[in-house]
């Protein structure tokens, strides 16, 4: 893609930059939404450079769906981070998993009420947080919706990239392997949890790029991001179709999978592909189990929405919905794009609190 070099450029910078909190991570290739959480919104390119310092302590409260994978452990590293960096205090609370919305939801009334000054989220669901956003505001308190979306008016600012564009990045690539006039393939494709906004719009997008290609997707299987339940529908799906060309869906998809197509003799017949990045699916890109995956440079993502909060509660300019550019990583660039771009740094550890 024709972002790539310039991404790869601030991959390197970031690899470069010797400070304890990458002090060094910006300016950042980065796409600003116009207008502002519009659904039929226009990117434009803009490069991020977040503040230097906080003018003071505030207290910012992270709410994550769940820290089961390391896709959650990448923003991690990026709010934990860039709130050190700030000089602003941080309390992270994880709900444990995409079923939990009214944990999640109760976590971040406890955050408030304990004295919270921005609240960033990380939705269990896309329109199931409204009323409590629409609360939280009225007081007063910015939130910040960050990697999953969030449909409520009320939100102050989005650092996220667009799932549709995951998807049809996915999606894209296969047509492109794949184009009308040639032989059809068949596609297993496991998006994620049902009503989850992120799951929802990089569905839109994966099948809006195959359309008129000779892709063709199974009905899709949708389920919650835990290993064993997207094991079983990979299971579920090879045995009801044994001409299965390509397994395509989250990381956690993709990489619960490849012990599978191993395991059955299946390699070099059914290819798997994740619409996102995570360590696992680099290393697997990087070992030829796993054929491609944008990325979405999560942990970047998680950075600008506290640097967002911060330049909301200070008063000063601040882009409302923006997020980092998107490239896909196959064969021929992984060994080119240093991981400290995209991912959390080899063996950390998650991190729930900065004072």
């Amino acid at each position: 893609m024709k972002h790539l070099t310039r991404a790869m450029l601030a991959a390197t910078a970031i690899a470069m930059a010797g400070s304890a909190h990458g002090a060094d991570w910006f300016p950042y290739d980065a796409a600003k939404v116009e207008p502002p959480f519009a659904a039929d919104g226009k990117a434009a390119d803009v490069s991020y450079v977040p503040l230097e310092k906080a003018s003071k302590p505030w207290q910012v409260c992270v709410s994550f769906p769940h820290m089961k994978d390391a896709y959650w452990l990448g923003v991690d590293y990026g709010v934990a981070e860039e709130a050190a960096r700030l000089g602003v205090k941080m309390n992270l609370v994880e709900a444990g998993g995409y079923t939990e919305l009214n944990k999640q939801i109760s976590q971040i009334e406890d955050c408030v009420a304990s004295g919270a000054n921005a609240v960033v989220i990380g939705a269990i669901s896309f329109d199931g947080l409204n009323n409590l956003v629409s609360e939280v505001s009225k007081k007063g308190i910015p939130v910040i919706d960050v990697i999953n979306g969030i449909s409520s008016p009320d939100i102050s600012a989005k650092s996220l990239v667009s799932f549709y564009t995951m998807g049809a990045e996915t999606g894209a690539y296969l047509a492109k392997k794949h184009p009308a006039g040639s032989e059809g393939v068949e596609v297993g494709w496991f998006p994620g949890p049902a009503g989850a906004g992120w799951v929802e719009a990089a569905h839109k997008g994966f099948m809006d790029a195959v359309k008129g290609s000779a892709v063709k997707v199974l009905e899709p299987k949708f389920g919650d991001t835990g290993k064993e339940v997207q094991l079983k529908l990979v299971e579920d799906e090879l045995q009801a179709h044994p001409n299965i060309r390509y397994i395509a869906g989250t990381a956690v998809t993709a990489e619960a999978a490849q012990g599978l197509i191993r395991e059955r003799g299946l390699e070099g017949k059914v290819d798997l592909l994740a619409f996102y990045m995570t360590p696992g699916v680099y290393e697997s890109i990087k070992r030829g189990f796993i054929l491609a995956a944008p990325a979405d440079s999560m942990v970047i993502q998680g950075r600008i929405a506290i640097d967002q909060a911060v330049r909301i509660l200070e008063g000063k300019d601040y882009l409302k919905h923006v997020g980092p550019k998107i490239f896909v990583v196959d064969p021929s660039n992984v060994g080119s794009v240093p991981q400290t771009n995209i991912l959390p740094p080899d063996g950390y550890k998650p991190v729930f609190n900065v004072n």
